[in-house]
């Protein structure tokens, strides 16, 4: 779960068998805890249908879901890129480009710190 930013609000590392549409309400709740000035989530199509009920049963908010692009018609769609960009930015360390934890403990942790680093390296190199 990332700011409009691309900064990190929360983070659920889950096993491969579990759906991001069912796991993805846990790190909605935990920004939502940790940030109540949150109004709204924004996700795509894959989303749309068990994520946006159950933030709207259980955190009695909306969900915009971004617009599905023609391969023909590609446009710029505002805040389509955001997780991407941010997975990107945390792609480029070496510790989590590959799967080299055992525990999702341990990557949920390095995903912070990463995030961490990659924050204090850009707000110093201006």
């Amino acid at each position: 779960m990332t700011d409009t930013l691309g900064c990190l609000l929360a983070v659920k590392v889950h096993r491969a068998n579990i759906h991001d549409t069912k796991a993805g309400i846990f790190p909605a709740v935990q920004a939502h805890r940790k940030y109540p000035s949150i109004k709204k989530f924004c996700g795509d199509k894959g989303y749309r249908k068990t994520f946006v009920a159950n933030v709207k049963t259980i955190l009695e908010l909306d969900t915009d879901i971004s617009e599905k692009i023609i391969p023909k018609e590609f446009k710029i769609i505002p805040k389509r890129w955001i997780v991407e960009r941010t997975f990107a930015w945390l792609n480029n360390s070496r510790r989590l480009s590959k799967d080299y934890e055992i525990l999702t403990s341990s990557r949920l942790w390095l995903r912070f710190l990463t995030s961490i680093l990659f924050l204090i390296v850009y707000e110093y190199s201006f």
